[in-house]
């Protein structure tokens, strides 16, 4: 019993030194952004790395996710008469929740994996190192970047898939299933700006400051072994899923607390 208890307290202690060390690292890379202003370059580099190339996972996906609320949406709400009401409920879902929650899921699993994967192999070969020796900051001049480029990505891929989900649903409840093209978008006037749209770009920077934070920072505090990369980057694509869902149930409490 007592050995369990002294394991407990290590795992515990363990759990509070990475989140002291990720604070400092956080802190560290923020204050390397002024000098992006100088190097823009490198923040347009990463941008496509790991926003363009993420785009046709994230744009097939939102088209299927949208026709799949559409069919769902459809079997429910043609028993209550409510068909009319689809447009709406698509909409809605994919910007508030949808959107946001599964592009930063999508997001983990194909940019944060390779952002932790590529942190963990300069750091396994001694890259960051060398940069270290000739007085160069790496959280300044790798780091920073890459976590920059996966917060401004976030919201604009959210949005694709959003849009990419809206067309799936019309495919399906307009033109398979044959609910009228007018109802189907007319409904998108009761999407509100500030308590729908905004409130889910709201969502999808938070969850890009998490999701690219979790990855840069395992890249960057890997076991310099080939063991160690792998494990890192199993850990950023579990836990930037875990830290979406747990923030997206604490955003979506504080947003609609008055509702």
């Amino acid at each position: 019993m007592l050995n369990f208890l002294v394991k407990i307290g290590q795992i515990t202690l363990n759990v509070f030194q990475r989140l002291g060390r990720g604070n400092l690292f956080l802190g560290q890379v923020l204050l390397g952004l002024p000098r992006l202003l100088m190097r823009p370059n490198l923040l347009i580099r990463q941008m496509f790395f790991v926003g363009v190339l993420s785009l046709s996972i994230i744009a097939i996906s939102g088209l299927f996710v949208g026709m799949v609320l559409g069919l769902q949406g459809y079997t429910i709400l043609v028993n209550f008469g409510a068909t009319d009401s689809l447009g709406v409920m698509v909409a809605l879902t994919l910007v508030r929740e949808l959107g946001p929650v599964l592009t930063a899921i999508l997001f983990a699993g194909r940019a944060g994996s390779a952002l932790t994967a590529e942190i963990g192999l300069m750091k396994a070969t001694e890259q960051l190192s060398a940069m270290e020796m000739m007085a160069v900051n790496p959280l300044h001049l790798v780091i920073a970047p890459r976590w920059l480029a996966g917060v401004l990505s976030m919201p604009l891929l959210a949005a694709i898939f959003s849009a990419m989900g809206m067309i799936g649903g019309h495919l399906v409840v307009v033109v398979l299933l044959g609910v009228d093209e007018g109802a189907f978008w007319g409904t998108q006037a009761k999407v509100d700006w500030t308590d729908d749209i905004l409130n889910g770009v709201l969502k999808s920077v938070v969850f890009g400051i998490a999701v690219t934070w979790i990855a840069v920072f395992e890249g960057y505090d890997c076991e310099a072994t080939s063991e160690g990369v792998s494990r890192a980057t199993t850990r950023a694509v579990v836990n930037g899923s875990l830290a979406t869902l747990g923030l997206d149930f604490l955003l979506t409490a504080l947003m609609f607390s008055n509702v």
